[in-house]
């Protein structure tokens, strides 16, 4: 299993366990699924667990949410009201990531510069229908997700979206 983490900040921030497909070299989309679960529970596809766990009785919390966003504990931001606020905040990011690749990475300093651009433009078009989530840490200066509710096969899907440059891929 491999575990994508937050440059900046450590977070984890999505696993492969899930769907994932990367779009021009600097986005990976994460598709997720609606769940509702017992709080604490984490469901992990094709694990089956054992009757002898049946409830005691107890009343039991349950939460619902998207199962990306439930298994890495991203915690939803509302620090971006406008368009020009995430901009903003969207420039500074790639500033850092930039610096960042400079360093560890120079050979892919040109590819995150022009392919970002182009894959933003098409995001921020669809600014309104956005939602936004940090690591676990809360830390606006590290990674803010993306996350939008996308039409496939009929069926309503939500897909996150992260920065490549911006992660730190580990393998369990």
């Amino acid at each position: 299993m491999r575990l994508y983490k937050d440059i900046f900040t450590g977070d984890e921030m999505f696993s492969d366990s899930f769907k994932i497909k990367l779009v021009d070299d600097v986005l990976y989309e994460v598709y997720g699924k609606l769940v509702t679960r017992k709080h604490g529970d984490v469901q992990i596809d094709g694990f089956n667990p054992s009757a002898e766990e049946a409830s005691d009785g107890t009343d039991e919390v349950v939460e619902s949410g998207v199962d990306v966003v439930l298994n890495h504990k991203l915690c939803e931001t509302y620090a971006f009201n406008d368009k020009k606020a995430y901009t903003a905040y969207l420039k500074d990011y790639m500033k850092k990531l930039v610096d960042k690749l400079q360093e560890t990475q120079p050979d892919q300093v040109e590819v995150l510069k022009k392919n970002a651009n182009k894959v933003m433009k098409d995001i921020l078009s669809r600014f309104k229908e956005l939602q936004f989530f940090t690591g676990e840490s809360m830390e606006i200066e590290g990674m803010v997700a993306l996350l939008e509710y996308r039409d496939i096969d009929g069926e309503s899907v939500p897909v996150l979206m992260f920065f490549k440059h911006g992660l730190d891929e580990e393998k369990y």
